[in-house]
């Protein structure tokens, strides 16, 4: 693939931009995970919930280690044998949230007419890799198991995530497929972590003005791997491994101005090497966390008609 960055960003982004750059607030490598956390929640980039459906239910389930929350969006829609989709929120691994990405659900819920299961894994550094790797696996276990009470296909169960989510909804097929574990139909990767993307060109072009940093990457991977041997693990980087045959087809998504751009490219072109059918598509005048900008304070047109194209792929493939 050879992804692109328009001569500069959407006029919607740069009002954004300008926004954000202006806030008289660190960045998050220049304070401690829990108050990243807090100033992530306070950028309240999704806004209030804006989308109803039949039910948003939080549930718990068995995870590796005790409880593990997962909230359930059901879109009322007909049928008995729906595609599930299992959403992996982003936030590097160590911030975000079901609520922080609760817009995002509602939206892919919504618009696909699939319910969708957003899994609350435990986050680094606390829980340093791999547990909320491990956490994803045992959620698509009990989706397995769970689908058809939520009136879905265990059979069509597709693996979601943005940023560090993309990166463990990879992982988690990679695992599966491995371990001889559940069937995954399809992947659904927004601008994920696949590999070193510090090798990158689009690494040195967009590491700092365009909301994510280079060293905030920095900092969420060392918070990340506990060790690091691990920063070299096929599970925590599902680029570096050899092999990528036989894992389920996949749609990547990637904008030009984000540091992952040529991370999220490269693995499109090692699965489609190995024989995996892969949609590709760029956003060249976007950055690293458009997706969930849907509703105020920052609402992007170009976000809606990527939910448009992704559920568009996802019905191609499975229905």
């Amino acid at each position: 693939m050879t992804p692109s960055r328009a001569p500069e960003p959407h006029p919607d982004v740069k009002v954004f931009l300008e926004r954000y750059n202006s806030l008289d607030a660190p960045s998050f490598d220049e304070v401690s995970p829990q108050e990243a956390r807090q100033l992530f929640d306070d950028l309240g980039l999704g806004g209030e919930p804006t989308i109803d459906l039949e039910s948003v239910t939080d549930r718990r389930i068995d995870g590796p280690d005790g409880d593990l929350p997962v909230r359930v969006y059901e879109p009322g829609t007909a049928g008995e044998d729906r595609p599930l989709v299992l959403y992996f929120h982003g936030g590097g691994w160590v911030i975000g949230g079901v609520d922080t990405h609760d817009g995002t659900c509602r939206k892919l819920a919504a618009e696909s007419g699939y319910p969708v299961v957003s899994v609350d894994y435990r986050l680094a550094p606390e829980h340093p890799f791999p547990a909320g790797l491990e956490d994803c696996y045992a959620a698509l276990e009990w989706a397995t198991d769970a689908a058809l009470e939520l009136a879905a296909d265990p059979d069509r169960i597709v693996l979601a995530g943005d940023s560090a989510g993309g990166n463990l909804a990879a992982a988690t097929a990679l695992l599966a497929r491995d371990r001889g574990g559940p069937a995954v139909a399809y992947q659904l990767l927004i601008y994920p972590v696949t590999g070193p993307a510090s090798e990158t060109d689009s690494y040195r072009e967009n590491d700092e003005g365009y909301f994510l940093t280079a060293g905030e990457m920095a900092w969420f991977r060392d918070h990340y791997f506990g060790r690091e041997v691990d920063g070299g693990n096929v599970y925590a980087m599902p680029r570096l491994a050899n092999d990528l045959a036989a894992l389920p087809p996949a749609t990547i998504m990637t904008a030009g101005f984000d540091p992952l751009r040529d991370d999220g490219a490269a693995y499109a072109d090692r699965l489609e090497a190995d024989g995996v059918p892969v949609t590709y598509r760029n956003y060249d005048d976007m950055i690293h966390g458009f997706f969930g900008m849907i509703s105020e304070p920052v609402d992007l047109d170009r976000a809606h008609a990527a939910y448009d194209e992704a559920v568009d792929d996802l019905r191609r493939a499975l229905e």
